[in-house]
């Protein structure tokens, strides 16, 4: 298998954001007087876009509710009172190898343009991606259309892309777009949510991401 494009999801595949996500949306709910979801499922959004979140979230509410609180939610998550996620281990290294093999690499995230240009500045991996897609300038997952867009922005095709995620909207919306997927196993997600996607494989580290792909070069 010769991809030439690796598109990464960022929450829960790349960035340890997880509890980080979960505090803003209890914030954000505690802020309005609505019950708090439970750690699990407020857990269960994280991946789709914010306004896809809400509506999950508040399946009762009308749009002008899912806007409320998602404004809330980017107050806690952008104002700078949180302490920054972290990078998982390997992270770096995984890709600083991707790019020295010659792999061009990407992201596709449920994030909004302006949180995820935050945690590329906080991270140091802005320079990394040669691009990236965020929920509010296209489809949100499982739609295909942010893998679509990466792949025509830097010429690669299907047969070449592959995805890497921890929630099952990111192996479905590779499944949408035609595109192989792996799934990593330490994020959101059990892996039996995520094999039931078809990937790969389900990994439990970046580590042994680039492993795998070491073997599938041999």
């Amino acid at each position: 298998m010769n991809f030439e494009l690796i598109v990464f999801d960022w929450d829960g595949t790349l960035m340890d954001s997880e509890a980080l996500i979960v505090t803003c949306i209890q914030a954000a709910f505690r802020d309005l007087g609505l019950p708090e979801p439970t750690p699990a499922v407020a857990r269960d959004v994280i991946g789709l876009g914010l306004e896809q979140a809400m509506e999950r979230l508040l399946p009762t509410g009308d749009a002008a509710l899912h806007t409320e609180v998602a404004l809330q939610y980017r107050r806690h998550f952008l104002g700078g009172d949180q302490a920054p996620s972290v990078l998982f281990p390997g992270a770096r290294e995984t890709l600083d190898w991707m790019t020295g093999q010659g792999y061009r690499l990407a992201v596709a995230t449920g994030k909004s343009r302006t949180g995820l240009n935050k945690s590329l500045d906080e991270s140091g991996l802005r320079s990394v991606f040669h691009a990236t897609r965020t929920a509010d300038e296209t489809f949100s997952k499982p739609h295909p259309q942010m893998l679509l867009e990466l792949m025509d922005e830097l010429g690669a095709r299907p047969e070449e892309t592959l995805m890497i995620g921890d929630t099952e909207y990111d192996l479905q919306m590779a499944n949408n777009a035609g595109v192989r997927s792996l799934a990593v196993c330490y994020g959101v997600h059990t892996p039996e949510r995520l094999l039931a996607c078809e990937p790969l494989a389900c990994l439990d580290s970046l580590r042994a991401v680039r492993a795998w792909l070491t073997e599938q070069a041999r």
